[in-house]
């Protein structure tokens, strides 16, 4: 039996398997399915749908190459990939995952990096966002808002850590590629000719960022929602107690809570529940209860990988190197924890023995409250942009149709 015939055998027993779960744990597969769908049009579709729409916007008209030119000398010498890079980057971590490889995929697609570079640059433009942070972990899981910084310190840092590593994965420079040094006027006339270049109109150009955006959040749903049930029938048909007890004895022997396993196992599929998991674990010390969520928080989750995944397949950028960078990120963010819980122990203790007021930290509260709007009025938003999105549509095919 050849290896494609093996690789047919296993993904047909795994799929046949996941029938026969849902058929046998129909209310649990229910609890996942709707604790998915929650998250994705609450939070994951409005967080996202205007990051997604203006990189869409932004790429058209060019912003993003003058930005690229302009930040060339920086990102060319650390990162080894383009300007256009910074971009990324920035959006990565402000909008969260899968932001990153969005705006990646389609910078490949515009031919602004190469199959190389785009695998560099993806592999560290992924990171989860601040509101997820400070809002849901820190806040909503381990009610201390400081473990937010902590946690935030070590996922950023080590991100940028691994942007540092993958400089070296790949060729070697090309002969003849220079750095550009800064330049206003080569900025703006870039600018200009790759506007000029996107021959559509700025209504068609609206609408096709709309569409677009929403396309790629209804695979990012489906995703979640898929993972959310697949981690529930895990955890009940016990086979998350049995890798987790695998992990146990090697937990013992760092000495780490071997309560915090499950969690752990749990948090490899999924972030969100691996996370509250990890903050709810009896007989275990904060310390290692944030380390285990430094963790799963920069190895991202299956989920998340295979959100990725799906978005890189319309590509040629290969996925195994992000997957090799979520490794890295993961040991990264665990060894700047150890080293940030020494100078930041001290405010994070006080605040959890003080069991009172908060502490005057103006971004965490702007982050709560907003974290607490999306939850109100995110499904609004989703409704009304599924409606747009489903009358631009159709008109486009009625169009189409009558010509």
């Amino acid at each position: 039996m050849n290896k494609s015939m093996v690789k047919t055998l296993l993904l047909g027993t795994s799929v046949t398997l996941l029938a026969i779960a849902l058929i046998v744990y129909p209310k649990e597969a229910l609890e996942g399915s709707v604790r998915g769908l929650n998250t994705w049009w609450k939070v994951v579709f409005p967080s996202l749908l205007p990051f997604f729409i203006v990189s869409e916007m932004l790429i058209g008209f060019g912003v993003v190459k003058f930005i690229g030119i302009l930040l060339e000398p920086f990102m060319r010498p650390l990162f080894r990939v383009p300007g256009v890079g910074g971009f990324a980057l920035a959006m990565g971590m402000a909008s969260g995952f899968p932001s990153g490889a969005k705006i990646t995929s389609r910078l490949r697609q515009e031919k602004q990096l190469t199959a190389i570079e785009a695998e560099r640059l993806v592999s560290f433009t992924n990171s989860s966002n601040p509101i997820f942070i400070f809002g849901a972990v820190a806040v909503g899981f381990f009610h201390n808002p400081a473990v937010g910084i902590i946690l935030a310190l070590s996922h950023y840092i080590g991100n940028i850590c691994v942007g540092l590593v993958m400089r070296f994965y790949g060729s070697a420079k090309p002969k003849g590629q220079v750095t550009q040094k800064p330049s206003l006027s080569l900025a703006f006339h870039e600018m200009h000719k790759t506007r000029l270049k996107d021959k559509r109109p700025i209504g068609k150009l609206l609408g096709d960022a709309v569409t677009s955006a929403v396309q790629s959040l209804l695979m990012i749903g489906g995703f979640i929602i898929l993972f959310s049930v697949l981690n529930k029938l895990l955890y009940v048909t016990h086979i998350t107690a049995v890798l987790s007890s695998g992990l146990a004895y090697l937990f013992s022997l760092c000495h780490i809570g071997t309560e915090l396993s499950l969690p752990f196992t749990s948090g490899l599929f999924e972030i969100t529940l691996g996370s509250r998991l990890a903050s709810e674990a009896p007989d275990t010390l904060l310390f290692h209860q944030i380390i285990i969520v430094s963790f799963v928080l920069g190895f991202s989750g299956f989920s998340v990988q295979a959100q990725v995944a799906s978005i890189l397949a319309e590509t040629d950028i290969r996925f195994f190197p992000f997957f090799i960078a979520r490794i890295f990120h993961g040991c990264f963010a665990v060894v700047f924890t150890i080293f940030l819980w020494g100078p930041l122990r001290e405010s994070i203790t006080t605040f959890q023995a003080s069991q009172g007021a908060l502490p005057v930290f103006s971004q965490l509260e702007s982050v709560t409250i907003l974290s607490q709007w999306l939850n109100v009025y995110g499904p609004l938003l989703t409704i009304f942009t599924l409606c747009c999105y489903i009358y631009i549509y159709s008109k486009r095919t009625f169009l189409h149709r009558s010509q």
